[in-house]
Order: C-alpha cells, then structure tokens, then sequence
C-alpha cells in the first residue's frame, strides 16, 4: 500500500531547505561594451551616473537526502554561515560596481548578482547541495537561478 510506515521506513527522503536573507547594496547599471549613449538607452533611470540602491531579499534553496540519524537535509547554522560569508560580507551596505571586484568588469544586474551568489556558494556547500538562488530586487522584480 502507497505511503506505508514500511515502505515510508526505506524510501529514501529528499528535502529542501529554503533561507532567507536580506541585504542592501547600491550599483550602477552600465555596461563596458556600450557607450553611454546605448547604456543610457538600454538602462534608462538605472544607467544614473550616482547609482541608485536596493533592499534585497535573497532565498537560497538546497536540495537534498535528508539523513536518517539527524532528519536534516544539511545543519541550518552551517547554511546560515555560508550565507554570511557569501552574501552578507561582501554584499550589504556596499556599492557593487565599486566594492565587489567581480563586477568591475561584469553588468551588476540582479541575474549576474544570482549567478555571483550561486558561483560563491557552491564552493562553501557540500557538493551537489546548492538547488536555487531566488533574489526579490523589489516587490514586483524577481530572478531565480539554477546554475544552468
């Protein structure tokens, strides 16, 4: 029978952790490979020469076995730890264009801040743990990376 205690006892469990984090950061969106004229064009209000700032929300999302003995996919004071040391340090209360080296070279918008956050936190989370970066820019602007 489906859903049996024996069967449930066996089957192996996969869970998925969700944490949320919020950081506040401001940026410039202008990009090398354009000139003002076309950065003007392509990010209208967002290419202003002062920046402009954010309060993001940030979900990571790992997915895994979740282990017999401790009923825990992966310990939450570990991911929060990670999440201090990739998001939290090198992102919030800082200017990204001008104190995150990576984007010295590389458009600050919020897909590249996800992809930032994920090629980060894949070195410091046990391999194959890392499931989803979720960031909120605002209300109504969401981006999700995968790793893809």
């Amino acid at each position: 029978m489906a859903g049996s205690s024996a069967q449930s006892s066996t089957a192996e469990r996969i869970g998925y952790i969700n944490r949320i984090e919020s950081f506040s950061a401001c940026h410039r969106l202008h990009s090398i490979h354009l000139s003002d004229e076309e950065n003007k064009e392509v990010y209208g209000k967002c290419n202003n020469p002062n920046g402009h700032g954010h309060n993001y929300k940030v979900e990571v999302t790992v997915r895994g076995k979740i282990d017999a003995k401790t009923g825990m996919v992966m310990n939450l004071t570990d991911l929060k730890k990670c999440i201090e040391e990739v998001i939290m340090i090198p992102l919030d209360h800082k200017n990204l264009d001008k104190d995150v080296p990576y984007f010295t070279t590389v458009v600050s918008t919020t897909e590249n801040v996800a992809v930032y956050i994920w090629d980060n936190m894949v070195k410091v989370l046990p391999p194959g743990l890392l499931h989803e970066i979720k960031i909120h820019e605002t209300d109504k602007n969401v981006v999700v990376y995968r790793g893809e």
